[in-house]
C-alpha cells in the first residue's frame, strides 16, 4: 500500500475561497443572452479561473525556488484540484453550464502544472504536433492519451513556450475545452508575475 502524503496546511487556495466565489457566481444571476452584458455578468467565472491558476503558478514558483520539494507541490496542488473540481450544488441551468465548463478547462491546467512539476515533457516538442496528436487520441476515444499530450502542452507553456494562433480552429470537444485551461495559465503569466514573489505560508503536520 502507498504511503500517504503528509497532510500539508497551507493557504495557497482553500474551501471558503472557492465557496466565496461560488457565492458571487449565486448573485450575478448570470444566464446566456444575446446583450452586451452577459459579458459583464461571466466576467466572475473568468476571475474565478485565474484565481485558482495564480494559486498554482503561487506553488510551482515555490517548488521552482525549492522551497517546495516536488513531492509537497504535488499535494498542494491534488488539494487545490479536490477543492475545485469538486461536485457543486445545482445553481440555475446556464451557471451550471458554466461550472461545468471551467471545470473542465481546469482540468487541463492541473494537468499542466502536475506535468511540469513531474518533467514528464519534452522541451523540445513542437506545441502543433502535441496539438494535433491530443485532437486524433479524442477522436480515437482515447481519452488519457488525450489529456496526457495537453499536460505536455501546458508543461512547454510553463516552460516559456507559446500557444499557437491556430488555437481557435480546433474542433469543439474536451481537448479544445482543456486548451482553454492552458490558454488561462499563458494569459496570467503575462498578465503579471506578482505570483512569483508570493509568501504564501505553509506547513508540513
Amino acid at each position: 500500500m502507498p504511503e500517504a502524503h503528509e497532510k500539508i496546511d497551507h493557504e495557497f487556495y482553500t474551501t471558503a475561497r472557492w465557496n466565496n466565489w461560488l457565492g458571487q457566481v449565486k448573485e450575478s444571476g448570470f444566464e446566456f443572452k444575446e446583450e452586451e452584458n452577459t459579458e459583464k455578468e461571466g466576467a466572475v467565472f473568468v476571475n474565478m479561473t485565474d484565481d485558482i491558476i495564480l494559486a498554482c503558478l503561487k506553488v510551482i514558483a515555490k517548488y521552482e525556488s525549492n522551497a517546495l520539494s516536488a513531492e509537497d507541490a504535488m499535494a498542494i496542488l491534488d488539494d487545490i484540484r479536490g477543492i475545485a473540481l469538486a461536485e457543486v450544488e445545482p445553481i440555475s441551468e446556464d451557471i451550471d453550464l458554466m461550472i461545468e465548463s471551467l471545470q473542465t478547462s481546469l482540468i487541463g491546467s492541473f494537468a499542466a502544472c502536475e506535468c511540469f512539476i513531474a518533467e514528464g515533457f519534452d522541451k523540445k516538442a513542437k506545441i502543433d504536433d502535441l496539438i494535433s496528436a491530443a485532437v486524433e487520441a479524442e477522436e480515437a476515444e482515447d481519452i488519457d492519451s488525450a489529456i496526457g499530450y495537453v499536460a505536455q502542452i501546458g508543461a512547454l507553456v510553463l516552460d516559456g513556450n507559446s500557444l499557437p494562433e491556430s488555437m481557435e480552429e480546433l474542433p469543439y470537444g474536451l481537448v479544445a475545452e482543456w486548451l482553454d485551461g492552458i490558454d488561462s495559465i499563458e494569459a496570467a503569466m503575462i498578465g503579471a508575475d506578482s505570483y512569483k514573489e508570493d509568501d504564501g505560508d505553509y506547513d508540513v503536520v
